[in-house]
């Protein structure tokens, strides 16, 4: 398996397929076309279905400026190496063609000209959680310090800016107010529910916090802000809910907060590896299964787990959200997919406390939840898969 840098991309929302991917696509291409009089981006399946809710028309041009650069739309097309197709193409002043270039963006911001996860640099020597479960049990060793083990010695110091930023995020959206950009003229809520939550006590007043802090990051998303992708950016608020509120409630350390980040981000590669993390390709089970996956068994580390527990909340985070659609409200990542962050955040605490509550012995495992969540993706028809065509986009008739 690659490097957990590659789960944790620092980046403007709302979408790591829809718009962190397209970002990084056009300034590849600008970069080899600088001299180019005019640009040309055909936009394919799942990208051009909900892309411009998405932001992907304003982070291309963002990049290849607005007055040089015309975008075309074809949603009805989906060309056969991944959903989110993508054709650049540079003409010189008398619109000669330059170059043109095919490639896709397939999830976490990444993006791959044959639609398949590229092959970056291999790190880890598994890349099976059983494999890995047993080989820290033989040596008597965390899943942080196997993470430890494999990565460069920088990846403390990379963990850090994650962590401010994910700060960062969960603080300025419980600052922020008023309605979020798009057509829906949803409302920001994390600011409301912060002052409420506040006004409660014990249990109830962590819930709420957790609520609070995951609708904070969803919203800065939703909204175009700087976030992490933990895995994507639609499901971002998730960990960083769950770690923000163990730090303020019980009073972990920053140290205590990266070693789970590690542990996070080693189940995000798991399941990156084995299965996906695209909307576009299994649904939103991919997005807020995972982040709620990485959540709870980095939680379960940090209040005393077993590697064992910590399996098993994994396997939980995820078993209970298999077959969730990818059904966004207009195309915005905001109606279903803000709250789902902050649903996600408190299963992820309770995925926590019930594993802990038992020795960690299952019989359903991780890898089979990962597996199955594959399996189902593959059966999902493409109305349920980032397109805005089935589910609860359907049933609002994309007006709201």
């Amino acid at each position: 398996m690659e490097s957990i840098k590659e789960i944790y991309k620092i980046g403007k929302g709302p979408s790591s397929s829809h718009t962190m991917g397209p970002r990084s696509a056009a300034e590849k291409f600008k970069a080899k076309n600088n001299n180019a009089a005019t640009f040309e981006v055909t936009l394919y399946g799942s990208l051009a279905a909900t892309g411009k809710g998405h932001m992907t028309d304003v982070a291309i041009l963002d990049v290849l400026g607005k007055e040089r650069c015309t975008i075309h739309w074809r949603a009805n097309i989906v060309l056969p190496q991944h959903p989110n197709g993508m054709l650049f193409e540079a003409f010189d002043s008398e619109h000669n063609l330059l170059d043109r270039w095919t490639t896709f963006s397939i999830g976490g911001g990444d993006i791959s000209d044959s639609g398949k996860r590229l092959d970056k640099k291999q790190i880890y020597h598994h890349s099976k959680m059983s494999t890995i479960l047993n080989w820290c049990k033989d040596n008597g060793i965390t899943f942080w310090e196997y993470v430890q083990m494999h990565e460069d010695s920088d990846l403390y110091d990379y963990l850090n800016e994650v962590w401010k930023v994910m700060k960062e995020a969960v603080e300025r959206g419980l600052d922020t107010e008023g309605v979020l950009p798009g057509g829906l003229k949803l409302q920001r809520r994390a600011s409301s529910f912060f002052i409420k939550g506040n006004g409660l006590q014990g249990s109830m007043q962590r819930r709420a916090m957790t609520f609070a802090y995951a609708l904070a990051v969803a919203e800065e998303n939703a909204s175009g802000g700087t976030i992490v992708t933990a895995p994507t950016c639609g499901s971002s608020g998730v960990l960083p809910a769950v770690f923000y509120l163990s730090q303020k409630a019980y009073h972990f350390s920053d140290t205590k907060i990266l070693r789970a980040l590690a542990t996070a981000g080693l189940i995000g590669n798991l399941i990156k590896t084995n299965a996906s993390i695209s909307g576009a390709e299994v649904g939103c089970q991919g997005e807020i299964g995972s982040a709620c996956c990485m959540a709870a068994g980095a939680s379960t580390q940090l209040f005393g787990g077993t590697v064992q527990q910590i399996e098993y909340a994994a396997s939980m985070g995820m078993e209970h959200f298999l077959g969730l659609t990818c059904d966004p409200v207009c195309g915005m990542v905001q109606i279903p997919c803000i709250e789902r962050n902050a649903y996600a955040a408190t299963r992820a605490i309770d995925s926590n406390v019930y594993a802990i509550l038992t020795d960690g012995v299952h019989r359903v495992s991780f890898d089979r939840v990962i597996e199955a969540m594959k399996l189902t993706g593959r059966d999902l028809p493409s109305l349920y898969k980032e397109t805005a065509e089935g589910g609860l986009a359907y049933l609002m008739g994309g007006k709201g």
